[in-house]
């Protein structure tokens, strides 16, 4: 019977010095697999998740979550005329009471220069002419086509052109905007290809061809008006910035309209124009509506995806087990401040991404110091599975998932050694319990025995 009770305080002896207590700090991680989980997004772009840094001495991994669309953000081809105003009214300031103001020529002409360098940089595909326009100082050559003047040809050399429009003189007594837009339609060349006039002018149109008597007639606002129309009949994509017009009310002599009827009669208002694009500004706008607007609005339409949702799903034993935290806030879009452990996810949402642009959001997994030893030697899947939804170019919602993922794993080494911290404790505290009642049981014995 004795024997019987040793062996199996023997065996217990031994069971408990072989448990297996995993500690943190003699625990190893390693990344078993590490593929990239990689998303079609379309024809040519793509969502992909994968494990970008590993600092396994601080049992840590870093992933990265990212989607690009890489098409691309294509230019204007064809054949575009710059419309300027060279009237005399563009030498004003605008802003009358600074010495160090700029006129409204020098903000016009500075900001029509950079859109004609934007709009050529790495495109061989599109040809820009200038064409100025007021009225000529000779009286009698008023309300003709010498209102206006051809400042270069058609030309592919953004340095030349904006040469040439360096050179303009603002000088004309009035404005003619009818023989602008009509000399430079006669730019155009008869390739078939596609057709731009775009109109930068700070007057109303008081004069048109062969209408001059009286100025700002119901005849110059309906000449105007329908060469405009006639244009864009013709196929040509026609936009105009108007600006520098401080009083709407005023009543030019000889008329009973004001400017701003007669600037609706002719060129309609933004929300509803007569022609293409129509940009009523104030002169602390025209630099971003000429270099901005008006170049976005010559761009093909953008193949933008919108309403993007990725969804990043994570297993049970991650969550329980490692620590979850943002690198950094995404680039572009919403993402959520932390796991919503209802269905253990992440959502990113991204309502808009253009052509060209990558969104893209990195975080990292630390194991818990207090971590549960069942998971050690098994293969952990660093994610479940990743869900993605958008609309694409055409509007079309389209929905596609994966659960490739990196999977690491826990060893740890050979058990030569009590384990120290927690372990220790608790093998030694087993031996002392078991070591107390063989103790006791002998003792227990010597005394029956004497008895």
């Amino acid at each position: 019977m004795k024997k019987k009770i040793f062996l199996g305080i023997f065996l217990i002896l031994i069971f408990i010095a072989n448990m297996s207590f995993a500690s943190y700090s003699t625990v190893k991680m390693e990344v078993v697999e590490e593929p990239v989980c990689t998303i079609q997004i379309g024809e040519n772009s793509k969502f992909e998740k994968k494990l970008i840094n590993k600092d396994l001495t601080n049992k840590e991994v870093t992933l990265q979550l990212q989607v690009t669309n890489e098409e691309e953000n294509s230019k204007p081809t064809g054949e575009l005329m710059l419309v300027l105003d060279n009237s005399d009214s563009m030498n004003e300031l605008v802003e009358p009471d600074n010495e160090q103001s700029q006129s409204r020529k020098d903000l016009i002409f500075e900001s029509a220069k950079t859109l004609v360098s934007n709009l050529l940089e790495g495109n061989d595909n599109l040809q820009v002419g200038i064409v100025s326009f007021s009225s000529n100082a000779d009286v009698s050559k008023e309300a003709t086509l010498e209102d206006a003047n051809i400042v270069s040809p058609l030309s592919n050399d953004a340095t030349e052109l904006n040469n040439a429009i360096s050179n303009i003189e603002a000088n004309g007594p009035r404005t003619d905007l009818d023989a602008g837009i009509t000399l430079a339609s006669e730019q155009f060349t008869e390739t078939d290809n596609n057709k731009y006039i775009i109109v930068l002018t700070d007057g109303v149109p008081n004069i048109a061809l062969n209408y001059n008597n009286p100025y700002y007639s119901d005849d110059v606002i309906n000449e105007t008006k329908t060469k405009l129309q006639q244009l864009e009949s013709q196929g040509i994509s026609i936009t105009t910035m108007l600006t520098g017009i401080e009083d709407e009310d005023y009543v030019p002599v000889g008329i009973t309209k004001t400017y701003g009827e007669i600037i609706n009669e002719i060129f309609g208002t933004e929300e509803n124009p007569t022609t293409g694009n129509f940009y009523y500004v104030t002169d602390d706008e025209v630099e971003k509506t000429i270099t901005n607007d008006i170049y976005n609005s010559l761009l093909p339409v953008s193949q933008s995806y919108k309403n993007i949702v990725i969804k990043d799903y994570f297993p049970q034993e991650i969550i329980d087990n490692f620590e979850f935290a943002y690198v950094s806030n995404a680039n572009i879009g919403e993402i959520s401040a932390e796991v919503d452990t209802t269905d253990n996810s992440i959502t990113w949402t991204i309502p808009e991404l253009a052509s060209g642009q990558t969104a893209t959001v990195q975080y990292t997994l630390k194991l818990k110091e207090n971590f549960d030893s069942s998971i050690v030697n098994k293969l952990l899947d660093t994610n479940e599975k990743v869900d993605i939804t958008y609309d694409d170019f055409n509007g079309d919602n389209k929905e596609e998932t994966s659960d490739v993922t990196p999977v690491l794993r826990l060893t740890e080494p050979p058990a030569v050694l009590p384990y120290a911290g927690t372990t220790t404790f608790l093998i030694i505290a087993g031996i002392i319990v078991v070591g107390t009642l063989i103790f006791s049981y002998i003792k227990f014995s010597q005394l029956r025995n004497i008895k």
